[in-house]
């Protein structure tokens, strides 16, 4: 049986590993540290750094293929292993679309996709030119390493904008979008160009960070969907991505609006470990392997996804089975993390027909696990 490596030590690789077992696949993780969230439960764990070369060299030896669970491998790293021989999916081309903001705004924007007004930006005039052209607030973006919300600015005036420059971060402007909500299309691609398309999701950002999934997207136009998928699927081709693809966007009056790009398992797809016919894990381990991609259909009406928090308290177990006995249904994951206030440390599913009840059950888990004092009743707040 085949033999994949993931480079980082996540709870992506962490959770790739539950699939690979089922697949009878050999899952080698190459983590920092053996306290890494995949280093606790894999079998074959590599310690070693993503930004040498020796190490990724010496963690893809025997490997069939090499994958990421996150983006942060350096590109010219991933361009020796390939010119190596190494099979790396995705590859380094395909890669870099979602490592610099820039690129990917302008690769996009070439082949046609709906995206904001942007710019890089050097200078307190340039971002003062980019706003008068069009419109105040200004969204500064770092153009490499920003996520859940990190290296994003939304500035008012120039002097907000100087702060942000004097920080001698590579930076781009985007126009502020008028969006009604954020959504989410997962679709996963093989090498040899098999596509498939999840449901397209609505994703709840607070401070940056996504704290709710709703499978599928309520009310969302059925038009829209299918526009959104066909977009995701069409945007993997042109860039060349195996494996998964996740295409944030925007919804707005005139239809959606790509803001971000992933190219690995997504949080926005973490409903499908209980919510759909095949994980994203699976299908990224099956995509990468050029197996024939699994079925995405849901397993019920509406899933919700709540994303776990940590919060003061560290010692969470007696909430944790409290929540068990309080919602025998609920799914609870768990990324073998310590927890901090604000920190990512799993996530709940709940599946069903009642989609209001859905939501508020999932708000109750992950409140009640953060802190008991931040519970609302199910009925709502």
């Amino acid at each position: 049986m085949p033999v994949v490596g993931m480079v980082g030590g996540g709870q992506l690789a962490r959770m790739t590993q539950q699939a690979a077992i089922a697949l009878g696949v050999r899952l080698r993780v190459l983590a920092g540290d053996p306290e890494e969230s995949a280093a606790q439960v894999c079998a074959d764990v590599r310690l070693g750094s993503h930004t040498s070369l020796e190490d990724l060299m010496s963690f893809a030896e025997g490997c069939d293929v090499v994958t990421w669970d996150h983006e942060h491998v350096p590109g010219e790293l991933i361009q020796a292993l390939e010119a190596a021989g190494v099979v790396c999916r995705p590859g380094a081309a395909a890669l870099l679309h979602a490592q610099d903001k820039l690129v990917m705004r302008e690769r996009l924007s070439a082949l046609g996709a709906p995206c904001p007004a942007y710019a890089a930006v050097h200078s307190t005039d340039d971002v003062t030119a980019f706003g008068e052209k069009h419109g105040w607030p200004v969204v500064l973006k770092a153009t490499r390493g920003g996520y859940d919300g990190k290296g994003v600015w939304v500035v008012g005036s120039a002097a907000e904008a100087a702060e942000v420059i004097a920080s001698g971060t590579a930076l781009m402007a985007e126009e502020k979008v008028a969006f009604r909500r954020e959504l989410a299309a997962l679709v996963a691609r093989s090498p040899h160009g098999q596509g498939a398309a999840y449901p397209v999701v609505e994703t709840v950002q607070e401070d940056g960070i996504c704290v709710e999934v709703v499978a599928p997207a309520e009310g969302l136009d059925p038009e829209t969907a299918a526009f959104a998928q066909k977009l995701a699927l069409g945007i993997a081709e042109e860039l060349g991505v195996t494996g998964l693809l996740a295409v944030e966007l925007f919804e707005t009056a005139d239809g959606v609006v790509v803001n971000e790009l992933a190219m690995r398992p997504h949080n926005s797809g973490h409903w499908t470990t209980d919510g759909a016919r095949t994980t994203q894990f699976e299908q990224h381990l099956r995509a990468v392997l050029d197996l024939p991609l699994g079925d995405t259909d849901g397993n019920a009406a509406w899933t919700v996804m709540g994303n776990l928090l940590g919060g003061e308290d560290p010692d969470i177990f007696e909430r944790y089975e409290h929540v068990m006995a309080h919602d025998p249904g609920m799914k609870i994951h768990f990324y073998g993390k310590g927890v901090r206030p604000g920190r990512k440390i799993g996530h709940v599913n709940v599946s069903g027909d009642d989609l209001p009840r859905l939501r508020a059950r999932a708000e109750h888990a992950a409140l009640y696990l953060r802190d008991p004092g931040l519970v609302y009743p199910e009925e709502g707040k």
